[in-house]
């Protein structure tokens, strides 16, 4: 009886497995994909593969962040920045969403003219599922500089993690 049970634990355990592989190797062509166009400034290939409203957010919800940070919790401090926020974050967002702002982070992760692009497989192992329908690239015990989204067919670039970025592309 306990070795059916350890027998169907495992079964399970190995298809739970199956299923991040096949998502990471999934996601790690899309990923291939845009870290090409970053590295080539294909800006078409680029906008396919990133989700500007999600970004966008990212960068709207940032300055609200340090709205607060600032301004305490000042009411008026707080109204002004969630009036400014949204059209402070369309003009950032045009400004930075375009893959010469990407360049550093597709070389952190080994896409430089001088060196052959990695496989999928490669690519793959770098990923990690986040646990929520979302996978992201990262080295090792580094961190998750850039997370992706499965939208219909393809993974779009959803969340870029700049403090992270910071750190280690300093390095």
């Amino acid at each position: 009886m306990r070795f059916k049970a350890l027998l169907a634990l495992t079964l399970v355990a190995g298809a739970l497995g199956a299923c991040a592989t096949t998502t990471r190797l999934d996601a790690a062509g899309d990923v291939h994909d845009l870290l090409v166009a970053i590295r080539d400034n294909d800006r078409a290939t680029f906008d396919a593969h990133v989700d500007r409203r999600a970004l966008k957010y990212q960068i709207e919800s940032r300055l609200m962040d340090e709205a607060r940070q600032r301004g305490g919790q000042s009411n008026s401090v707080m109204a002004l920045a969630a009036l400014a926020a949204g059209p402070l974050a369309d003009v950032a967002g045009e400004a930075l969403i375009r893959p010469e702002t990407f360049h550093a982070a597709a070389n952190y992760y080994g896409y430089t003219p001088d060196r052959p692009i990695p496989g999928r497989v490669a690519i793959a192992s770098t990923l990690r599922p986040t646990g929520d329908g979302r996978v992201c690239a990262a080295k090792k015990d580094g961190p998750c500089m850039l997370t992706f989204t499965r939208e219909g067919d393809r993974w779009r670039l959803s969340s870029f993690d700049a403090q992270a970025a910071n750190l280690y592309l300093k390095r």
